[in-house]
Formats: C-alpha cells, sequence, structure tokens
C-alpha cells in the first residue's frame, strides 16, 4: 500500500474523569480518523499524561505521575491494540514514561499493526527537562518498522533535531519518519518542525510531526501546549512522479487547536525522488566532508508487511 492517508493528532490535554472517560475520548479520536479514510494514526509525545489525572493525589508530582501513568500502560495498550484491529488501521500511540525493572523510566512511543501486534521506539536523547528534573532516561536503539504501508520510523520530539537518527533510519530504508512532540513554547514547536522540515529535505522523505496542545494547569509534566499538526515531504519533483509543494507542506494545522490534519502520501514518491529528484541529498549525503558513522538501526517486522 503505497498510497494511503495519514491523520496527525493536534491532541488536548484534558483532565479525566475516569477511565471510561479517557476509552471513550481515544475511541471518538480513532473513529473520527477512519472516516476520513486515514490508515495510519499518530498521536502525540506526552499525549498519555492526561491520564495522572486519574489519580488526584499524584498528578501534580512528577514522579508520581510517572508511576500513574507506567501502571496503566498495559492497559492503554490493550486498548490501543483492540481499536488498530476494529478498525484496520495502524496507530503510534501517544508515548508515555514507562518505569522499567531498572528503576529508570523511559519515553516509550508504541506502534500498533491492524492485526494488534506492537513494537516500541523510546526517545533516545532526553531535554534538560526530561533529564533535569523529570530524570527521564534515554532508551539505547533506533528501530525502523516494516509495516503493510511501508518502512517507518519514529523520532521522538527532541530526537527530530538530531540529523544522524533520522539519516541511519532513512539508511535502513525509512520512508515515513514520525515525529510525535511536546512543547511548551512556540520556540520549541518551532525547533520540532524545522528540524522536522529539514529531515523530509535530507533523507527525501515523508515526516508526519504530532504535538500536543492545550493548556492543563493541574499537571506540572504537560502544563502549557503548543503546536500545530504537520506533513512534510522534500521541496522537489521527480519526472516520473513525486512532486512535493514547493515548500514541502503537504498539511499543516491551526496552531493550538484539537484536530486531525490529513495528507494523502505515497512511498512511491519517496523512491523516485531518490532516484530522480532534482537534488540527491540521500545518495550524495556521504560526500560532505567528515561524515559521520551512522547509529546502529534494529530492523523490527510489524504486522503484515509490504
Amino acid at each position: 500500500m503505497p498510497r494511503f492517508t495519514v491523520a496527525a493528532a493536534q491532541y488536548p490535554i484534558d483532565r479525566l474523569a475516569d477511565w471510561a472517560a479517557y476509552e471513550a475520548k481515544l475511541t471518538a479520536w480513532v473513529e473520527e480518523a477512519v472516516a476520513a479514510g486515514a490508515a495510519l494514526l499518530v498521536f502525540p509525545e506526552y499525549g498519555a499524561m492526561e491520564l495522572a489525572s486519574l489519580d488526584p493525589a499524584t498528578m501534580g508530582d512528577l514522579a508520581g505521575s510517572i508511576d500513574t501513568v507506567s501502571a496503566l500502560l498495559p492497559r492503554v495498550d490493550a486498548l490501543h491494540a483492540r481499536l488498530a484491529q476494529a478498525y484496520g488501521v495502524h496507530i503510534l500511540a501517544a508515548s508515555a514514561p514507562r518505569r522499567d525493572g531498572d528503576g529508570r523510566s523511559r519515553n516509550a512511543a508504541r506502534l500498533f499493526a491492524p492485526d494488534g501486534a506492537m513494537a516500541t521506539q523510546d526517545k533516545l536523547i532526553m531535554t534538560r527537562f526530561e533529564r533535569e528534573e523529570w530524570f527521564i532516561t534515554g532508551g539505547d536503539a533506533l528501530r525502523v518498522f516494516d509495516t503493510a504501508l511501508g518502512r517507518l520510523a519514529i523520532t521522538i520530539c527532541y530526537d527530530s533535531e538530531f540529523p544522524l537518527l533520522a539519516r541511519a533510519a532513512v539508511e535502513a530504508g525509512a520512508q515515513v519518519l514520525l515525529v510525535p512532540s511536546c512543547t511548551d513554547t512556540l520556540h520549541g514547536y518551532w525547533r520540532v518542525r524545522l528540524g522536522s522540515q529539514a529531515r523530509a529535505l535530507e533523507g527525501q522523505c515523508f515526516v508526519v510531526q504530532s504535538p500536543t496542545v492545550g493548556d492543563a494547569a493541574w499537571s506540572p509534566a504537560v502544563d502549557v501546549n503548543r503546536g500545530a499538526a504537520g506533513i512534510y515531504g522534500p521541496p522537489d519533483a521527480a519526472p516520473a512522479g513525486g512532486g512535493m509543494p514547493a515548500d514541502g507542506v503537504l498539511a499543516l494545522g491551526e496552531e493550538g487547536v484539537g484536530q486531525w490534519v490529513y495528507a494523502t502520501i505515497d512511498t512511491a514518491h519517496v523512491d523516485a525522488l531518490r532516484c530522480e529528484g532534482g537534488v540527491l541529498t540521500v545518495a550524495h549525503w556521504t560526500e560532505q566532508p567528515g561524515a559521520a558513522p551512522l547509529p546502529a538501526v534494529v530492523i523490527v517486522p510489524l504486522g503484515e508487511s509490504m
């Protein structure tokens, strides 16, 4: 399925009354995207932090909120798996802090296939807030996922600002990069957006950014959320097809508004641009003086591949 519709969420953080409210909210969001024809649904970084509101005793505490959300992850993942199966779609769940057996917490994004299979990408590079105040630890492996939609990779928020991560995924065949994000200022949003568009240019690929939006004063982790969802490609064209908008912006949401943003993408255009584009940034990457060795990549089959 080289051609499909992707939905990028501008996802508001809500204070939830109970688990049923969360389940109803997520189900409604999925149903809306499916009704619009989406085959891939992308939720943002730390969107799962709204689940901390289910425990009023700890929701205002950074460490306590991690424990609350981490404890709910098996239930959250089971819900996403059911929705992916019920509607026949791929879903990148909102990332969440996961407390691991070594006592450390990692920021985990989980990708679900239509058969309910799941694979995980941990954020690799931590922001200052994550390192110095929240004590989130980076993951240890970059993964590329073989799916029925093509080869996908996930660079979570700050990870998108580091070109060698995306380049390693591109070298492993990634055609679409998913960038779930959570930023509390427009400066942060633009850093991730510009990083995403730069990665689309360098990798001659599609990049899908999904942010949290709105205010959640009750949460010390995600109290302010700024951003707009965007779906980007390289600003280029190939004679055999694969032309992109001149600015590379396929779709862009209204900043701060809870909504889905949609675009139909064709991974065959990625292959065409990498062979016949006006520029060949993928092929010419190694001509840079001092081009660095790339991080190792783990290839993960997820559901039925192409």
